[in-house]
């Protein structure tokens, strides 16, 4: 009887999408069902998984994968629908009558490194509990960067080289690269890596969004290695750009992440017309939360002690159960993700963010950052080149360049034509997103 305390759980959620390296989909689930977080822990990949207990539904996701549900009422009990998006939430509840109990907002993200324990026992249900299963636990390390780089990146080294023992021995292999010190990071490393197997390496390029400044940045800095043939330029007209599709395709309106995902669909747009049969694409997104290159002069909330002293602030915002915190969209790149994730998922590509894995993530959390920076931003700012570069070195034998940072969105047009693109703004993408829903 237990049992018909819930009505039905409906799991969206696409299994083609789950990448689980050292177990099956079904001891996955089987472990986020247990409750346990030490067992959901050991859980090596990317995920988002549900899993029923009797009257208790149990989810888990890794950062790298959004997830979110929406309960709602019938006679017969509640129903719970999971999905990665809010708009295929939606769409079932039309096809079963229950839209008008919809509303964006009323659905719920799952919090990556957590796991979610929802009770369904009718109306009133209680309120979720969330149990942490990823706390950073690497020792801290001296304030020293030929120590702390070569750990970072060969941490980074063993997610790209167990990505690539699942990646078809023919496949064509892309990284999304601006030249920049992660992007830059993540091609070197899955370079060498491919060398020191024996693969093809005609089958890996850099794709590199362009004709603005990020596609010099990208020339100089593999042309100054003797690497410039894996060059490949993806051309951008400024009239191709739409911010208000980002806003549908992402299902968010924060502009920074708005207009970095709108040069990620320009991106994976051109790939995939270039490349009907493309599939596996590495990024490094997550590297700056990791090594907290974010200008804190740009955000009101932010001082150098709150970013230096709160453990995955990016990663996770103020975190749960903070007042800050979003139960619609959680915070930090639990919820920025989806800037990725999604344009990754429009054009049919299989991503790969190695930055947010869990043990590389473990390993950056270990930096003495206060006392690296001593309070100063531009020391603050000038760890993560310093760090990587070191750490690549180790990697790879490779002396990596290392350019000021510029973000995604002012990096891929040229300077004229990004004087003429003006992007809205919060109230306007705001109001487009609840647009879609009314």
């Amino acid at each position: 009887m237990e049992n018909s305390y819930v009505a039905r759980v409906i799991d969206l959620t696409d299994p083609a999408t789950q990448r689980i390296q050292n177990m099956s989909i079904e001891e996955a689930r089987a472990r986020v069902a247990s409750g346990r977080a030490d067992s959901v822990r050991a859980i090596d990949g990317s995920f988002a998984l549900v899993a029923r207990a009797g009257r208790r539904v149990r989810l888990a996701r890794s950062l790298d994968r959004p997830m979110r549900y929406f309960l709602a009422k019938e006679a017969e009990g509640p129903t719970l629908v999971v999905s990665d998006r809010i708009d295929t939430i939606r769409a079932f509840l039309e096809t079963e009558g229950l839209a008008a109990q919809f509303h964006p907002s009323y659905s719920r993200m799952v919090p990556a490194h957590y796991v979610v324990d929802l009770e369904l026992i009718g109306c009133p249900d209680p309120s979720p509990t969330y149990e942490r299963y990823f706390t950073p636990s690497h020792p801290v390390f001296p304030a020293d960067p030929d120590a702390i780089g070569p750990a970072y990146v060969g941490a980074l080294a063993d997610e790209i080289g167990r990505w690539l023992d699942g990646v078809p021995e023919r496949a064509p292999v892309g990284v999304a690269f601006s030249g920049g010190v992660d992007s830059g990071a993540v091609f070197l490393v899955t370079h060498h890596l491919m060398r020191r197997r024996g693969l093809e390496l005609g089958r890996l390029k850099a794709f590199t969004l362009g004709p603005g400044p990020d596609l010099t940045q990208a020339r100089a800095f593999l042309q100054t290695l003797g690497l410039g043939l894996f060059l490949e330029p993806i051309d951008l007209s400024p009239d191709a750009l739409d911010p208000f599709e980002a806003v549908r395709v992402v299902e968010d309106y924060k502009p920074l992440d708005v207009e970095s995902a709108t040069m990620a669909l320009a991106l994976c747009r051109g790939i995939r017309e270039r490349y009907p049969d493309w599939r596996h694409l590495l990024d490094g997104d997550g590297g700056d939360e990791n090594l907290k290159d974010y200008p804190i002069e740009e955000n009101s909330e932010l001082t150098i002690r709150s970013v230096v002293n709160n453990p995955l602030l990016y990663q996770e915002g103020w975190g749960v159960g903070r007042l800050k915190h979003s139960l619609t969209y959680t915070g930090g790149q639990s919820r920025s993700y989806c800037r990725t994730y999604a344009p990754l998922r429009r054009f049919r590509f299989d991503g790969f963010s190695p930055f947010t894995r869990p043990n590389v993530i473990d390993v950056a959390e270990a930096i003495p950052f206060s006392a690296m920076a001593g309070g100063d931003l531009e020391r603050l700012y000038a760890i993560k080149g310093d760090v990587v570069s070191r750490g690549v070195a180790a990697v790879t034998g490779l002396a990596m360049p290392v350019f000021p940072k510029r973000r995604f969105q002012h990096g891929a047009l040229a300077d004229d034509a990004s004087g003429r693109l003006s992007f809205p703004g919060e109230a306007a993408y705001r109001s487009h997103f609840f647009s879609l829903y009314a």
